[in-house]
């Protein structure tokens, strides 16, 4: 009777330990929500690294919102019915606008497990507001000028250099001017006009903070820069007109050989890459009284404040910033790494075109983060008003 009753016991314990264990292994996952925008070509990055994620932390399962158009207002929604995401892709741009109002986690008391030395400080300071840093950057957002190397074989024109300044940018572009080709592009987003106000010393966070106060674009580094630009059109003729131009976008023209020169960014290189035929480079903004300095931007992933599981948030978003996840995203040519490690290895300078890939990386040292206010979504929008009548 006593081995009966001792067996019984027995087989009772091992029954708990089994009951528990087995209680361990099914228990649900905890599920996040993570958001951001993307082209179909970024999507396709973009998933296999979150597969990669939940495989090797399979406690965790990311829920994935892809916001294709108008991200923004959709995510203000979502945060004012209190169903934010956990983690959130952001741009600079918006960001100060989340964390005035206090809905982003400050992650600068985890720099050390997100590992913010591997990462540029220009594209930290990007990230950042009020010295406090929302968004582990995962690229930086500069611009060039692209340029058709067959044309200027074509029409006997030297290359430009990576130190050329605005009178030999001048000269280059009256060269490359010929019947239905112009020397470089026009367009009136002030994305691609800033850098000329900004490589004048104008543009600065005084400008933008002040913009609603007095009249900025009179100030004489900002009115240098505007004039400069608007003259490529409308003195020089340069730069095509809205109606040479007609229904055809820049790039399109660039890739039709219609223009010489092509301010962009990044972002065009695996469409040249896969579209071009013709040989192309790429050489930094020429200089001017304070150098070449270009507006620096930037993207990144924010955890939501109101997140339930930070920890699993925070555990995906080192996995999406890690050396791993921004090698996938540098391979298409498509982004330039806030990953220093990542920028300077061969993922990057990988041999393709633009052969002068090193100056993506070059002008981040001379670049100044694009000084982002509150407002600063109408400040743009005030911009193309009022600089409509300066450039036609």
């Amino acid at each position: 009777m006593t081995k009966k009753i001792l067996l019984l016991i027995c087989l009772i314990i091992v029954s708990l330990i089994l009951g528990t264990k087995l209680k361990n292994i099914v228990s649900p996952a905890v599920h996040i929500q993570f958001a951001s925008w993307g082209s179909e070509s970024e999507i396709k990055i973009l998933k296999p690294i979150l597969a990669d994620f939940e495989k090797e932390n399979p406690d965790i399962k990311v829920e994935f919102l892809h916001i294709p158009q108008n991200y923004f207002q959709k995510i203000h929604l979502l945060f004012a019915s209190n169903t934010a995401p956990d983690v959130i892709f952001i741009n600079n741009q918006y960001l100060p606008i989340y964390a005035n109002a206090d809905v982003l986690e400050d992650l600068t008391p985890y720099s050390n497990d997100l590992q913010f030395d591997d990462f540029y400080k220009k594209s930290l300071e990007a990230m950042s507001w009020n010295g406090k840093i929302y968004a582990v950057p995962r690229d930086v957002s500069n611009l060039v000028i692209f340029y058709n190397k067959s044309l200027f074989d074509k029409y006997g024109v030297n290359y430009p250099e990576n130190d050329w300044d605005y009178e030999k940018f001048l000269s280059i572009a009256k060269k490359l001017t010929n019947k239905n080709v112009w020397g470089i592009s026009f367009e009136e987003d002030p994305l691609y006009y800033l850098p000329f106000l900004t490589g004048n010393g104008g543009w600065t966070r005084y400008d933008t903070e002040n913009y609603f106060k007095t009249n900025i674009l009179n100030k004489p580094k900002n009115k240098y820069g505007l004039d400069f630009y608007a003259n490529l059109r409308k003195k020089y003729h340069y730069a095509p007109k809205r109606e040479e131009s007609g229904s055809a976008t820049m790039a399109q023209m660039f890739l039709q050989e219609r223009l010489g020169m092509y301010i962009s960014g990044r972002w065009m290189v695996p469409k040249l890459r896969q579209e071009a035929k013709f040989d192309w480079d790429v050489v930094p903004f020429p200089a001017e009284q304070t150098g070449s300095v270009v507006p620096l931007d930037a993207s990144g992933w924010a955890v939501a404040k109101s997140s339930k599981h930070k920890e699993q948030a925070l555990k995906l978003v080192k996995y999406l910033s890690s050396d791993k996840s921004s090698n996938e995203f540098t391979r298409s040519g498509l982004i330039v790494p806030s990953r220093i490690d990542v920028s300077r290895s061969k993922v990057f300078l990988d041999n393709q075109k633009p052969e002068n890939s090193q100056v993506f990386l070059d002008i981040i040292e001379t670049s100044v983060p694009t000084p982002v206010t509150l407002n600063y979504r109408e400040i743009l929008d005030d911009l193309k008003i009022k600089t409509e009548f300066i450039f036609n």
